[in-house]
């Protein structure tokens, strides 16, 4: 998803410290989040110290974000798309191939586990989707499927088991040391000192070219086993277009620490005020725990951020004392475009940890801003943006540029069409909507937030797009189409939904409004796979122009970007065509919306 100016509110060290502990928002490690306690729920008068909290929780806790996912109650939708689901099926896969290996060798497999907390050796055969090595024990004949972190094919790794799912034949355990190592890894290009420990990235000692192929195979997997499609309707999946920084190009990381360790939950409702004896770690989450690590520093972040993080450790460090629980540290860039006629190398800068970059005609001049309502400047080749500091945009500046450029190269068909029309569904603060306006003589983007709206409002002006070029709309994307008066022969609608997806309700609409084209870009490509294949395979009593649950699109195109490098984080583009034959539900149609029909066209 990008572009989103939704304001979750972050809570940082400048609007509150009497806070939860909040989590690093990396999109590798933003699944190991603890539990939130709810508002309604009834809890005891006194909770645990936080010292005597488990450390680590269950594999499962990684999906409660996931855990509402628009599959839950549908009868459409069969997949949440979640952490464990995507395991599951590469675990399933690799026992199938274990025991198609094994066929006439007549021996029984083990059923006999390791103890919890042992250490054994396993042979890693191949990567998961989610970034973990997935293998079997050495010297043993059981299926158990073990999964293991920061490993590569061909390694074989010292693990130690935390967790057992006997049913699903797989098991979680913590990397410890490297035996003998894969062919694919190479240790010399790791350049972070907390690689091995740190939940946010995985890939490190395996080379670029290799993490592009396996981020392929993550796009190709998730079509495959989420879709519900048959081979013949999902075309060759792209080679994954790589990041032009793959270290060095995060604009925004959320270092945080916890509160004292005698303190309790229960705090704040009994208006007790812990104080930290000694200065706690700062940093981000141990792999597969909830313990926070110390971390100096992080070469995935810009110059920028990273000089952020270092400034402001020390400010916490020196103010340790005003602060009662944990913090979130907002680290986000800020670029100010200074003309080169105009920039003097010898004057001072205001911000004496600003980083300038020479893009030849321009100076960027790069800082870092902690304080959440204040507001931020990004440049995507010449279009700007601004956006308050704490909210959600795109945190990888460097494939911005190339990942529009295709968009805009894709959008259209490239035969002669009657497309004009353009609607952004979920356009958060305008990212598509004004990248793409000049494509179109209309643009619409629609979004739930009305802070976004009002962020991509103010984006467009300051692109010089009249609203008539480009106008956007609070509206929960489930009932945007009450909003659409342009023709679906000459429309083109743009998703960027949230990891959940689209909603059945949604996809409903959608189906029997008809655009020409469906563009579909997911940071969750197991979500997009399942969506577009209800777009593609059908919709059990939808019609949408071509017979009830006839599915309506052609997959033109599908492949990935790499905004993460170093992680297993992959995004997808789908680009979708409506098949001959229909142009749609046509002018003057109308779409069912939560039990009303609102006509298409005014």
């Amino acid at each position: 998803m990008f572009a989103r100016a939704w304001t979750r509110p972050l809570r940082t060290l400048w609007n509150s410290q009497s806070l939860h502990r909040a989590h690093y928002s990396m999109a590798s490690s933003a699944d190991n989040v603890a539990p939130i306690e709810s508002n309604g729920a009834k809890r005891q008068y006194e909770t645990p110290l936080r010292s005597e909290e488990e450390s680590r929780g269950s594999y499962r806790f990684k999906n409660k974000r996931m855990k509402n996912g628009h599959a839950v109650g549908s009868q459409i939708l069969k997949t949440n798309g979640s952490t464990e689901e995507v395991l599951l099926e590469d675990v399933t896969a690799l026992i199938k191939k274990f025991s198609l290996e094994r066929e006439g060798k007549g021996k029984d497999v083990s059923t006999k586990l390791p103890e919890k907390l042992s250490e054994i050796e396993v042979t890693i055969k191949e990567l998961s989707s989610t970034g973990d090595g997935l293998g079997f024990q050495e010297g043993s004949d059981s299926d158990q499927v073990y999964a293991v972190p920061f490993t590569a094919p061909g390694d074989t790794v010292t693990a130690k088991i935390f967790k057992h799912f006997e049913k699903e034949k797989y098991s979680m355990a913590d990397f410890v040391k490297v035996s003998k190592p894969s062919p694919h890894r190479d240790d010399s290009l790791v350049k972070c000192p907390y690689f091995s420990q740190c939940s946010g990235c995985q890939f490190q000692m395996l080379p670029y070219d290799y993490q592009l192929a396996h981020k392929k195979s993550i796009v190709e997997r998730a079509y495959k086993n989420f879709s519900n499609l048959p081979p013949e309707l999902i075309p060759a999946i792209g080679d994954t277009i790589g990041s032009p920084l793959q270290y060095g190009y995060r604009t925004k990381l959320t270092p945080h620490f916890d509160g004292p360790p005698d303190s309790r939950r229960s705090d704040g409702r009994n208006g007790i005020k812990r104080t930290f004896k000694e200065v706690p770690p700062i940093g981000f989450m141990k792999k597969g725990t909830r313990i926070t690590m110390d971390i100096e520093d992080c070469p995935i972040g810009t110059d920028a951020v990273r000089a952020g993080n270092k400034r402001e450790r020390k400010r916490v460090i020196d103010t340790l004392s005003s602060y009662h629980k944990g913090a979130t540290i907002l680290l986000r860039e800020n670029t100010q475009r200074i003309p080169k006629s105009s920039y003097d190398p010898a004057l001072p800068k205001d911000d004496p940890d600003a980083i300038d970059e020479d893009l030849g005609s321009y100076i960027h001049r790069k800082t870092c801003v902690t304080d959440p309502n204040a507001r931020t400047t990004e440049y995507i080749d010449d279009f700007q943006f601004i956006n308050p500091a704490g909210s959600f945009f795109q945190n990888n500046n460097s494939i911005l540029p190339p990942f529009t450029s295709y968009i805009r190269s894709h959008i259209l068909p490239s035969h002669p069409h009657k497309i004009t029309h353009l609607i952004d569904a979920y356009s958060g603060s305008g990212l598509f909507t004004i990248t793409l306006s000049s494509l179109f003589t209309t643009s619409l983007g629609i979004d739930v937030s009305s802070s976004s709206i009002k962020s991509a409002t103010e984006n467009a002006a300051l692109n010089n797009l009249t609203p008539s070029q480009a106008r956007f709309l609070a509206a929960d994307a489930s009932k945007l189409f009450a909003e659409i008066r342009t023709p679906p022969a000459e429309t083109v609608v743009m998703l960027d939904p949230p990891r959940k997806g689209c909603d059945e309700s949604f996809l409903r609409q959608l189906v029997q409004y008809g655009p020409a084209r469906v563009v579909y870009v997911s940071c969750n490509v197991h979500t997009q796979a399942r969506d577009v294949g209800v777009l593609v395979g059908g919709m059990k009593g939808v019609d949408g122009g071509f017979g009830t649950g006839v599915g309506c699109y052609e997959i033109e195109s599908v492949r990935g970007f790499d905004f993460f490098p170093q992680t297993g984080h992959v995004e997808g583009v789908a680009v979708l065509r409506r098949k001959e034959g229909n142009e749609g539900v046509g002018e003057g149609a109308a779409v069912e919306n939560g039990g009303l029909v609102q006509p298409l066209l005014g």
